[in-house]
């Protein structure tokens, strides 16, 4: 299997791409879509394999610079990417590569480099066109699906995977259905939602021919440096006064703020992570009752939620119930966290399942915030929670 490099894809995919198949990223327009091929593309190149790049809206160095501003400095591996020059005569360049479309205009000349270049990399090897759309706009929408065609019949041969990016610019009706429903195992959609202005990006699984799971699109931010991280706009952490919210909030968070008057929240709390490929944005609440209103109009557009108890007190468990219930109207996936474990008298685990009489499904976490003992254990199991798994 070929591994995307995209988080949350390869598991949604079942480990990857088989080899002898074939993914096209389905970018919209307005959104940053081409990352998605570099980043495997790079990801694999770090792995080893032996890549061959198609570039044809712009020169082999230009390309380079692109991948490092997200980091990834491709020149290290002079020696396992090829790359096909179809951009260089059109502009009337010279080129130093060793594989260069004479004519980028004509598909047959494509065809003839991408077949040479294939032939002479190892079997498995990784074919990657970096924009498919624009060899589309040079050689005509027909021509360019026939020729697909018989790129993919020429990677299954030699049990290459091969992967194209393509931005559903304005083309006839019938070619976008084809590249969404004909031509390829594997379609990722990469799209934002939008009204006058994107303000989220997301991606997801519209078809992968040898898997039959079922997902729901995730959203995504990119970063420069770091590519494609899964982005989760907001986390809610409550529970009661003096639980350990604040502090658990930092120690998940090395840019996080707090709204306090001698030391307690008076507002909110925020902080940003980034871990593992996620990038989340947490908000605390106050712990008073005169604050509820907050936890409800907050839960109204979280995506998951953190119970912070105080593991020693389990006389304030009433008010931790109150407040999940204040949230658990909206169906949100949650995690209790049972914070101060390294006190005298906190409770284990099934003690405190016992007292919150719920279900044996419901992760409870036991932790020390103050020393981050525990915490990003449990912003593993919410993701998870969040993103679909188990």
């Amino acid at each position: 299997m070929v591994e995307t490099g995209i988080p949350k894809l390869d598991e949604y995919l079942k480990g990857g791409i088989p080899r002898g198949k074939t993914l096209v990223y389905l970018n919209h327009p307005g959104v940053e879509g081409d990352v998605f091929g570099m980043q495997t593309l790079y990801h694999n190149l770090q792995k080893g394999a032996v890549c061959v790049y198609v570039t044809s809206s712009s020169n082999p160095g230009t390309m380079k610079d692109q991948f490092k501003e997200f980091g990834w400095n491709v020149h290290q591996f002079e020696d396992t990417l090829l790359i096909i020059d179809a951009y260089s005569s059109l502009i009337g360049a010279l080129s130093n590569e060793n594989f260069v479309v004479s004519d980028p205009e004509n598909i047959g000349n494509m065809t003839e480099m991408i077949d040479k270049a294939m032939k002479e990399v190892p079997k498995g090897s990784i074919i990657m066109l970096g924009s498919l759309s624009t060899i589309m706009d040079l050689c005509g929408e027909e021509d360019t699906l026939k020729a697909v065609k018989i790129w993919n019949k020429l990677a299954l041969l030699r049990d290459h995977v091969i992967i194209y990016n393509f931005t559903t610019w304005p083309y006839e009706e019938s070619t976008l259905n084809s590249i969404k429903t004909e031509l390829f195992n594997s379609v990722i959609t990469v799209g934002g939602i939008a009204e006058r202005v994107i303000f989220g990006q997301y991606f997801g699984v519209l078809k992968a021919d040898w898997s039959d799971t079922k997902i729901k699109s995730m959203l995504f931010r990119v970063l420069r440096p770091g590519g494609i991280k899964i982005y989760i706009p907001k986390i809610l952490v409550t529970g009661p006064f003096n639980a350990g919210k604040s502090s658990f909030i930092h120690s998940l968070s090395n840019r996080a703020v707090s709204v306090d008057r001698l030391g307690t929240t008076i507002a909110l709390d925020h902080g940003h992570i980034e871990y593992k490929g996620f990038s989340a944005e947490i908000f605390g609440t106050p712990g008073q009752e005169r604050f509820d209103p907050i936890i409800q109009m907050i839960s109204g557009e979280a995506m998951g939620i953190f119970l912070v108890v105080d593991s020693t007190l389990p006389k304030d468990f009433i008010r931790a119930k109150q407040m999940l219930e204040i949230t658990k109207g909206y169906g949100l996936p949650y995690v209790i966290i049972a914070n101060k474990q390294d006190l005298p008298g906190a409770l284990h685990v099934d003690e405190i399942r016992s007292h919150f009489n719920i279900p044996e499904d419901v992760p409870i976490i036991p932790t020390i915030a103050t020393s981050k003992e525990g915490v990003f254990e449990a912003f593993d199991v919410l993701v998870e929670k969040i993103t679909g798994g188990n």
